[in-house]
């Protein structure tokens, strides 16, 4: 079992200590979001609450998850960073295959690319892509982003994306995961099928289990299942020693926590505090697991 810390909806000034003091514990990756915009009305609820509503507000911090891992990778040297996950269709993907290039670079091979479609619909239509072919051009993306990631020269004519004969340099000089991560039978399916692992979304354990069995199956079904693969979990009711070896039992490799809330801070607690909780966690549960 392997452990990574969730920065996300930290404090700005937080993220780099934070990763650090990771780093120095001897946990094995960091994690950030992707959040591109807020918007006052939103067409759709969210689907990863009961309600439907965002547990985040106009004033929480953001930051470019290219540009912050780029920061904190000059701070650390072994911790791996994780995107969780990048909205990935509404981006142009050989700009993506751009910053993975300049940002595996910049920490030493140590880049995970997450990748998710966006529950807004408001995204798509702000950056000038399709909402309803969202699913087919994230495969598309990322069979662009690996052909780009090679450093050779490729021309690619898919039904969504043409580029003429191109390469990018700098580019990955060791293989750089790509994990999918969402909800819906398609996107399960999508990871079994091309992605190097799943990242779960914020949900319970039992949930997490119904949805890595489902890719365990699919893994089969396309023939995929001798291949490297990465089950990461979100989950929302495992927190403690107990609750994590419950997560390793049903097949999951990696962890995402934050610790802080386990122990009864926040997000704005000081930063001193929430690495004194990085470190209790490390000694109460992740101990147990190397």
């Amino acid at each position: 079992m392997k452990f990574n810390l969730t920065l996300t909806f930290n404090p700005m000034e937080h993220y780099i200590p934070l990763a650090e003091a990771a780093d120095q514990l001897g946990w094995d990756t960091v994690n950030v979001g992707d959040g591109l915009f807020f918007y006052d009305e939103t067409s759709v609820e969210y689907p990863y609450t009961d309600d439907g509503a965002r547990y985040w507000s106009a004033n929480t911090q953001f930051l470019d998850p290219f540009a912050i891992i780029c920061a904190m990778g000059q701070k650390t040297e072994n911790i791996r960073f994780l995107i969780n996950v990048l909205k990935l269709p509404v981006r142009n993907p050989l700009l993506v295959a751009k910053l993975c290039g300049t940002t595996t670079f910049l920490t030493d091979e140590r880049l995970e690319l997450g990748c998710g479609l966006s529950p807004w619909p408001e995204d798509f239509e702000i950056c000038g892509t399709e909402w309803k072919t969202r699913g087919a051009r994230c495969a598309e993306s990322i069979e662009i982003i690996r052909k780009a990631c090679t450093g050779e020269f490729f021309e690619h004519k898919g039904k969504h994306y043409q580029f003429p004969n191109l390469s990018i340099n700098p580019v990955p000089q060791q293989k750089m995961p790509i994990l999918i991560g969402g909800t819906a039978e398609a996107v399960l399916k999508r990871a079994a099928r091309i992605a190097d692992g799943f990242v779960s979304p914020n949900t319970k354990a039992d949930n997490i289990k119904e949805m890595v069995d489902k890719i365990h199956a699919y893994r089969k079904e396309y023939g995929t299942d001798d291949r490297e693969f990465k089950m990461v979990s979100v989950a929302i009711d495992a927190f403690d020693l107990d609750g994590h070896k419950k997560l390793q039992d049903m097949g999951i490799d990696e962890c995402c926590d934050m610790p802080w809330l386990y122990y009864g801070s926040s997000f704005k607690s000081p930063v001193d505090e929430k690495i004194e909780h990085l470190k209790r966690f490390t000694d109460e549960v992740i101990s147990h697991f190397k």
